[in-house]
C-alpha cells in the first residue's frame, strides 16, 4: 500500500503520467462538519428523506405546549361545570337567565371565526391567548349550564366516561399505525350526514314524530367528534400525511379542546338524566 502511494507520488511529481491526478480532500472535523447548523441532519439516499433532530425538538415542544394549554382549558371547564351543578343558588340563577347563555354563545361564536379564519391572530402573543382564554370561558359557560339541567350522579359518570374515552383515543392515535389524516373525506361525508340530521331533528322533535331520534342523533355525533378527537392529535403528531404547523399550537389546542367539549356534550345527551 506504502509502495503504491509513493509511486503515484513519484508520477505526480515528474508528470510522467501525461495528466495531473488530484488529491483526495481530508475528511472534516466534528467541528467542521456541524458549523453551518445548530445540529447535525443525517440524510437518507434511499428514501430520499432527511431527517434533523431540531425537527423531532420542535415537534416535541409544540406538542408539551399543546397539552399544556389544553389541561388548563379543561380544568377551568370542569370547575365551572362543578360550580353549576353543585352550587344550587348558581344554578338557579343561570336556569332563570338565560341571556346570559345567548352572550356567550355571541362571544363563542366570534372567537372561534376569528381564531379560525384569521392566522394573524391566533399567532401573535399575547393575543392569541387572550382570544383563547375568552373562547374557553363562553364555551365553559355553555357547557356548564348545560349540565345544570342533568342529575349530578349523571354529569359526573359523563365526565368519567368522556375522560376514559379521549385518554383511549389520544394513546390509539400516538401507538396506532393507521392514517387517520388521510380519511378527511369519510369525516366530511359524516360530517354532512349529522348536519343534515340536525336540521331534520330541528323540525322532528317539537312534534314528538320520532321519541328516539334524539339518542341516535347524539350516539352519531359522539361517534364523529372522537373520530374528529383522532384526526386532530394525528395532526398535532406531525408523523402521518397531513401535519400542522408548530406555529398554530393555539388553533391545535382550539380544535381538541373543541372535539372534547362536543363529547362531553353529546355523552350528556345520551347517558344524562335530566332534573325532576
Amino acid at each position: 500500500m506504502t509502495q503504491g502511494k509513493l509511486s503515484l507520488a513519484n508520477k505526480s511529481a515528474d508528470g510522467s503520467s501525461g495528466e495531473a491526478t488530484a488529491a483526495a480532500p481530508a475528511p472534516p472535523s466534528y467541528e467542521e462538519a456541524i458549523a453551518g447548523g445548530s445540529s447535525p441532519c443525517y440524510s437518507d439516499a434511499e428514501m430520499l428523506t432527511e431527517y434533523n433532530w431540531d425537527d423531532t425538538n420542535i415537534r416535541r415542544i409544540f406538542i408539551r405546549k399543546v397539552y399544556a394549554i389544553l389541561m388548563i382549558q379543561l380544568f377551568v371547564t370542569f370547575a365551572i361545570v362543578a360550580l353549576f351543578t353543585f352550587c344550587e343558588p348558581v344554578r338557579l340563577y343561570i336556569q332563570a337567565n338565560p341571556g346570559w347563555y345567548w352572550a356567550s354563545y355571541a362571544v363563542f361564536f366570534v372567537t372561534y371565526l376569528t381564531i379560525s379564519c384569521c392566522s394573524a391572530p391566533r399567532r401573535v402573543f399575547p393575543w392569541n391567548l387572550i382570544l383563547l382564554a375568552i373562547f374557553t370561558l363562553s364555551l365553559s359557560y355553555m357547557t356548564g349550564m348545560l349540565s345544570s339541567f342533568y342529575n349530578t350522579k349523571s354529569v359526573a359518570m359523563c365526565l368519567g366516561i368522556t375522560a376514559l374515552v379521549c385518554l383511549a383515543v389520544t394513546i390509539f392515535s400516538f401507538q396506532t399505525k393507521v392514517d387517520v389524516t388521510s380519511c378527511h373525506g369519510v369525516l366530511f361525508v359524516f360530517s354532512m350526514v349529522l348536519f343534515i340530521s340536525g336540521l331534520v331533528l330541528a323540525f322532528v322533535i317539537p312534534f314528538n314524530y320520532v321519541p328516539w331520534l334524539d339518542g341516535v342523533y347524539a350516539a352519531l355525533g359522539a361517534i364523529l367528534f372522537t373520530m374528529f378527537l383522532a384526526f386532530d392529535t394525528q395532526l398535532l403528531m406531525g408523523n402521518k400525511r397531513y401535519a400542522m404547523s408548530p406555529e398554530e399550537y393555539v388553533f391545535a389546542t382550539l380544535n381538541i379542546y373543541l372535539d372534547i367539549i362536543y363529547i362531553f356534550s353529546f355523552f350528556l345527551q345520551i347517558f344524562g338524566t335530566k332534573r325532576d
